[in-house]
């Protein structure tokens, strides 16, 4: 058996509890890779005599799908679906074979509205949990349902096809053949994508909130917890829950936890919001804030307006970038952020880090673990980062670093080929063949939108608040990483969040 004991013993448990046959069609080749997935698969046959296998003509060779006899199969796994994806592999039997997956709420309700055929593929890294959180999400989608039809893609077992079609991040969802999400977002979000975002009309019942949170990050979510305590009516506003936490491999700074992968820490948080009164509206992206008299008007993306009597801002930052020829060109093709999510994708590939900070050198210490070559290009003298990191860095075999490295231009046509940097010791330029380029260096708040409106900015973008979080603007307060508070740490940002909140709900108290 190709799995390890721990995983044995979970695959028991579930072969153990099905009440229904389950009809598993197969479709290998005579490829390695098949050979693994029908291992596999002869292994659960021989495991439990509820399992048949049966020979198909599937899209892709090596894949399998699951359905109860007699039921038309809407969910399949290209490649083997070991690693993070063995939990969506069990659940996915265990749904299977009962036919129960959980629908709450606004979800049951999008779905009535599917007239068409919606088959979804993601393309995943075994070693993602961003991907299985899709995967899994998605599947259950497929059950629930019947136009709904859910594929995993595991990318090592088909990186011929993911270069011909420029997928170079994951997880990244496509929709009947076209590319909709990269990234973590959740079934609901994928499925608000697929459906059009929100109707206008969908707002128009909502009402005027107590409080508008714009931001779905450490310090949106801590404000949003902290308001619904004080009983006030929250509505939460996120183009993407969790924001930059997402991305973050490891936290080991976040006080009661000595060590949290950034998913693990937004998980708890999405419990811990869960529990309150929190309206929240995902996938919505606000581009202005109108204050009239004592309310203020909230502008989304798609037109709609919310009302509020007051707001807190928690935008939070995104990657900073380079602006030079090729990187907006050929970002998702082999241009990226997160290390930890993208990183397996370029095994034995040569890749280049951008940045000299601890973000960038903790990304080329984990890149090492994946990549044939990691060169590591700083615009200093000298690698910037914590010093057990740099000592740590330097001691890998396979990661060269470059100072006084200028980049001009990323390169490639469908994806990447290589960069060209300005070497200031020897003054000359160089071009660095290469398959992958992280640019990592470090974060500027997302106020862009806030240039044309009365919030004062500094110099930096950053919101500017006093000591209770409020702007320049009554009523409007602000928190986290889109504020000119000086350090710019998690724990800081949901005690931020929680100031704003608190701050909030006294300006409300004496108005």
């Amino acid at each position: 058996m190709i799995l390890d004991h721990k995983e044995q013993e979970q695959l028991t448990q579930i072969l153990a509890t099905l009440k229904n046959e389950i009809i598993i069609q197969a479709c290998l080749g005579n490829d390695e890779n098949s050979h693994y997935v029908k291992i596999f698969l002869d292994e659960l046959a021989k495991r439990s005599s509820k399992i048949s296998i049966e020979a198909a003509i599937l899209p892709r060779t090596p894949a399998f799908c699951l359905s109860r006899k007699g039921q038309k199969a809407r969910i399949t796994f290209a490649g083997l679906p070991f690693g993070r994806e063995f939990p969506s592999f069990l659940r996915a039997l265990q749904e299977v074979d009962s036919i129960e997956p959980l629908s709450k709420g606004r979800m049951a309700k999008r779905l009535k509205e599917i007239e068409v055929p919606l088959h979804f593929e993601t393309y995943v890294s075994l070693t993602c949990k961003n991907c299985s959180v899709i995967v899994q999400e998605l599947n259950e989608l497929a059950l629930l349902h019947s136009k709904i039809s859910h594929m995993m893609i595991e990318s090592k077992a088909f990186v011929q096809e993911r270069f011909e079609k420029n997928i170079f991040s994951v997880p990244t969802v496509l929709l009947n053949g076209e590319v909709i999400s990269s990234g973590r977002k959740s079934g609901e979000e994928i499925l608000d994508i697929a459906l059009g975002r929100f109707s206008i009309e969908a707002f128009q019942s909502k009402g005027t909130f107590d409080l508008l949170i714009v931001g779905g990050g450490p310090a949106g979510c801590s404000a949003a917890i902290f308001a619904a305590r004080k009983k006030l009516s929250v509505g939460l506003l996120a183009e993407t829950m969790g924001g930059k936490l997402q991305d973050i491999a490891s936290i080991e700074n976040m006080i009661g936890y000595p060590f949290i992968k950034g998913t693990q820490l937004m998980d708890e948080i999405d419990i811990h919001i869960g529990q309150y009164a929190i309206d929240q509206m995902k996938n919505q992206r606000v581009i202005q804030l109108i204050k009239e008299d004592q309310l203020i008007k909230v502008r989304l993306a798609n037109g709609a307006i919310l009302k509020a009597k007051a707001v807190v801002l928690a935008v939070g930052a995104s990657w900073n970038k380079l602006n030079i020829a090729g990187e907006a060109e050929l970002f998702n093709r082999g241009v990226a952020h997160c290390s930890h999510c993208d990183g397996p994708l370029f095994e034995n590939k040569k890749v280049a880090v951008i940045g000299s900070k601890n973000q960038a050198v903790q990304g080329a210490i984990e890149l090492a673990n994946y990549a044939k070559h990691v060169f590591v290009l700083t615009h200093s003298d000298n690698v910037k980062a914590d010093k057990i990191l740099v000592e740590h860095l330097l001691s890998l075999k396979n990661v060269t670093v470059i100072t006084r490295a200028n980049v001009r231009e990323i390169c490639g046509r469908e994806h990447v080929e290589g960069l060209v940097y300005k070497q200031g010791i020897l003054n000359k330029t160089e071009f660095l063949s290469l398959d992958g380029v992280f640019v990592q260096i470090g974060f500027a708040p997302d106020t862009k939108w806030l240039i044309n409106s009365r919030i004062n900015l500094n110099h930096k973008g950053e919101i500017c608040v006093d000591e209770r979080g409020m702007t320049n603007i009554e009523g409007i307060f602000a928190a986290g990483d889109c504020t000119n508070l000086p350090y710019k740490q998690i724990v800081l940002a949901m005690a931020a969040g929680c100031t704003a909140a608190l701050s909030a709900h006294s300006y409300l108290l004496h108005q």
